[in-house]
């Protein structure tokens, strides 16, 4: 029972660490990964059968604290421990928000202003559903993650390219990627006709592929063992017991690929103070909130 539930805890590290790819544009810092518990205000409606984890890529450059950084893109990731449903949720960086005590601002603010405790309110308060964890990740130690179960698969809707990260492009269809051509192919936002918004779907797209190099191996002996090795190199926690990690590792082995659905909120772009913004759709926030909030999925995006 000891080493089943090891193994169990490991697949919390390999796959929520994984789970996070939400990617800066910056150079990396020290720590790679973070897992942060939310603070919940007291009344909170909350399911105890539904884990929700907000991952976020911080945009952090040298001598700088990651956990007050800018957010560069997020994904509000929820899952039932009940029936293996889960979602993600793309939330573009730029949305335009109020951020408690700030006045309003782009989304990716609230990390600047504080902390990973911050930004989850900010975001709980637009969608209407608060998470219980916030994942910080940095480019570099995602790609390092990737490379450590060999890369992945994923499918590509479109062919697109860019000419500093990778001017040969991504073909379309089902293509493998690996180490940092995955982080990479999350990164690109302007030459994606929707920009963020697709680059949002493209990050959802990762996270598929993941989920999808894990099922196929967890079985395999050693494979997860290997995984563990490294997300120990890089994870880190703040007010998250082990019994919390060994409940959102269950969770996460759990997931079901036919049961996981994934939207990216829309909005429009707007201009304030002569600043290009997202506005985003809050009434399909809270839909996709209300949609999600009791079994981690939405009837439609």
């Amino acid at each position: 029972m000891m080493v089943r539930r090891i193994v169990r805890t490991a697949v919390l590290g390999l796959v929520l660490a994984l789970t996070a790819l939400v990617v800066p544009d910056s150079t990396p810092a020290p720590t790679t990964l973070t897992l942060v518990k939310v603070d919940r205000a007291e009344g909170v409606d909350v399911d105890p059968d539904v884990v929700w984890i907000l991952a976020a890529g911080v945009d952090t450059r040298p001598r700088e604290d990651p956990l007050h950084s800018r957010a560069d893109a997020l994904q509000l990731v929820g899952i039932d421990t009940r029936t293996g449903a889960a979602t993600a949720i793309g939330i573009p960086r730029d949305s335009w928000v109020p951020i408690p005590g700030h006045g309003s601002n782009r989304v990716n603010a609230a990390l600047y202003f504080g902390g990973p405790q911050l930004l989850g309110r900010t975001v709980g308060d637009l969608m209407g559903v608060q998470p219980d964890y916030v994942m910080l990740a940095t480019f570099s130690g995602l790609a390092e993650l990737i490379s450590g179960i060999g890369g992945i698969t994923v499918d590509n809707p479109r062919f697109f390219a860019d000419s500093h990260l990778n001017p040969r492009g991504w073909k379309a269809g089902r293509i493998k990627i690996n180490g940092m051509r995955a982080v990479e192919f999350a990164r690109v936002r302007k030459s994606l006709p929707q920009g963020d918004f697709d680059r949002s779907a493209n990050q959802q797209r990762v996270i598929r592929g993941i989920q999808r190099k894990i099922a196929a191996n967890a079985e395999r002996p050693g494979w997860i063992e290997a995984g563990v090795l490294s997300v120990l190199r890089h994870l880190k926690t703040r007010g998250v017991s082990p019994k919390e990690l060994f409940r959102i590792g269950q969770a996460i082995a759990q997931v079901d690929p036919r049961k996981v659905t994934t939207c990216v909120l829309p909005g429009s772009i707007g201009n304030i103070n002569g600043a290009s913004v997202v506005l985003p759709s809050v009434g399909t926030a809270r839909r996709y909130g209300d949609d999600a909030r009791k079994d981690a999925t939405i009837k439609r995006c």
